[in-house]
């Protein structure tokens, strides 16, 4: 039976749901101009423990994932690789921040299908790049190319668009074996370039480094905070703020509207223990310092406009979730295009052994664009995808694709020589893949994650195991159907870099067992969702207008993902991060002017 709701006598400017890249961002840029905002995240800080760089934790036992299980378009059970903290997915990212091309943004055409324009164009987004890359404190280097149009063009990457500045921070070096294979790759005239990184590193001066260029970074959190994300680079420095209010531990079901259904009034929201507040001391307490949910009691809070930043995947169950009589299908869906259009990249961990031993300790410096517009076979004329190397990399991660019964003393053997890649193909959008809701009773259950009500110090507390309760959806509440798309393509990617591998002499078949372990990215691999509420200008097509603000209410933003039109091949992160202060821009000059 459904609880009470308890009305709070606060009314913000603005309230974000979520912290990660987009919803960390715009908090950022509203509240350090001094707008009242309510941020509200799901789940607690994640704690510094020396679980963050354990493999087996990480890993194997997906510490760091929630206990929420969703189900496929069979039903059956699906454990997504999703990450509920201060910071969401950005704590557990590769860091890796690239720019889409200029192409990205205009039709391209496919083996498997159209890729769609946006309704803005990458000139239109090119200073936000630059912000952001300023903001995540990006190492990068476009080389020595002369000026081009705009500024800045790159000698390394032909696909690489126009700069309007160069990177803030010089690019991470490379190790002796990567350094060793990208010469004899380029050798075979292949375009090499040195990936954007949002890594603290100081390379000239590493005493005084915040990174440490470990073995356990890219998918780990980082124990050193040596990571940029949206915690540490965007919440943890407006948190105190007096005009700021964080509440963890704090979901949010639904979104309530005016009795006219044409704007937001509030948020319903469940606190989970005892979440503590930063930032303003509002009356009455209780809004600062909500008690517990019990009941299926919650609490409402109300603002001038409304940004939901929860990922692609959970604002478009947000605004399903929140359907009444004005809106049956979900808010901002009369073009029922809340959830479709699903997209997460065509992706695989590729690796590569040969007889060559391999000691470094970080390998994601550089990688290739070559195939990222075309094959190289002219009788295909169709983008293939991106290849960069994952940046760390140990023998428990190979259990689950080796041969049965294989000993871990042979993984261990197999992991010093050899050499992990990342490729990626774009995945098109197809109505069909989505996300939908299941009837569940009841909608929502509590469990515990890791977590800590505060935010750590700058040290270790001394404690393990610490856990924090949280509210999930309740078991196949969620429902994700996706079938693969422009398969073709990406085959012809892995087919195109193992070539490349044998003609340099950094893959051989000569080393026992397998000479590649090819893992494909299962949907539980949700990290780079995007798509589900896409912007464009027609409302029966698209679910928001350009700058991100949904068609049928005049308050309700969503800033993250869900607004890509078309997924690229390269990494999302910096284009939501840019993204998010493009709107952000957009509000303080008209909304919030």
């Amino acid at each position: 039976m459904k609880g009470r709701s308890h009305l709070t006598s606060m009314e913000y400017d603005a309230i974000i749901i979520g912290t990660g890249a987009g919803g960390g961002t715009l908090a950022l840029h509203l509240a350090q101009v001094g707008k009242k905002i309510l941020i509200l995240e799901r789940g607690p800080f994640m704690p510094q423990e020396k679980l963050n760089w354990d493999t087996s934790a990480v890993f194997l036992d997906n510490r760091y994932h929630t206990k929420e299980t969703w189900q496929d378009k069979e039903g059956n059970p699906l454990h997504p690789q999703q990450s509920y903290f201060v910071g969401g997915q950005t704590k557990v990212y590769g860091a890796a921040l690239f720019r889409m091309r200029a192409e990205d943004f205009g039709v391209i055409q496919h083996k498997g299908g159209i890729s769609p324009a946006w309704p803005i164009s990458y000139a239109d987004m090119e200073p936000y790049y630059t912000r952001a890359e300023e903001l995540f404190q990006v190492h990068g280097d476009l080389g020595t190319a002369p000026p081009v149009r705009g500024g800045y063009g790159s000698s390394f990457d032909p696909t690489e668009p126009f700069h309007s500045g160069k990177y803030p921070y010089p690019a991470f070096a490379n190790e002796p074996r990567m350094q060793s294979i990208e010469y004899d790759v380029r050798k075979l005239g292949v375009h090499t370039f040195p990936i954007p990184l949002g890594l603290k590193r100081n390379e000239a001066d590493p005493l005084a480094s915040e990174c440490i260029r470990c073995d356990t970074c890219d998918g780990y959190p980082c124990l050193v905070h040596a990571k940029s994300d949206a915690d540490i680079n965007c919440i943890r420095q407006i948190m105190h703020l007096p005009n700021v209010t964080l509440m963890t531990n704090s979901r949010v079901t639904r979104l309530l509207t005016n009795s006219t259904g044409t704007a937001v009034t509030a948020v319903e929201v469940i606190h989970s223990g005892g979440g503590k507040p930063y930032g303003s001391t509002p009356e009455p307490a209780e809004t600062n310092a909500p008690p517990a949910s019990n009941n299926g009691n919650t609490a409402i809070y109300t603002a001038g406009f409304f940004a939901v930043c929860a990922g692609a995947i959970n604002s478009a169950v947000i605004l399903l979730a929140s359907a009444n009589d004005k809106h049956p299908n979900g808010l901002a869906n009369r073009s029922d295009q809340v959830g479709r259009n699903f997209m997460y990249h065509q992706a695989e961990a590729l690796l590569a052994i040969s007889t060559n031993c391999n000691e470094d300790s970080y390998t994601k410096t550089w990688g290739t664009n070559d195939f990222y517009l075309n094959d190289s076979d002219p009788s295909y004329p169709f983008p293939l995808g991106q290849v960069q190397p994952v940046g760390s990399f140990h023998f428990e991660m190979m259990k689950g694709d080796a041969p049965r019964l294989t000993p871990s003393f042979v993984l261990e053997g197999m992991k010093h020589h050899a050499v992990p890649w990342w490729l990626t193909t774009e995945d098109l959008p197809d109505p069909e893949n989505r996300v939908t809701l299941r009837n569940t009773t009841p909608l929502s259950v509590e469990s515990q994650q890791p977590g800590l009500v505060g935010a750590h110090p700058s040290g270790d507390t001394g404690r393990t195991n610490e856990s924090e309760p949280v509210t999930d959806a309740a078991p196949t509440r969620i429902q994700l159907s996706y079938t693969p798309n422009n398969v073709e393509s990406f085959n012809r990617l892995k087919d195109r870099w193992v070539d490349v591998l044998k003609r340099a002499g950094h893959a051989t078949t000569s080393v026992p067992l397998h000479a590649y372990f090819k893992k494909r990215i299962p949907i539980e691999g949700v990290g780079h969702q995007n798509g589900t509420c896409r912007m464009g200008n027609d409302h029966a097509t698209s679910v928001l207008d350009p700058h991100c603000k949904t068609h049928d209410l005049d308050n309700l933003y969503v800033v993250d993902a869900s607004c890509f039109v078309s997924a690229s091949a390269v990494n999302p992160s910096l284009t939501i991060i840019a993204n998010a202060i493009r709107i952000a821009d957009h509000l303080l000059a008209e909304r919030l002017s």
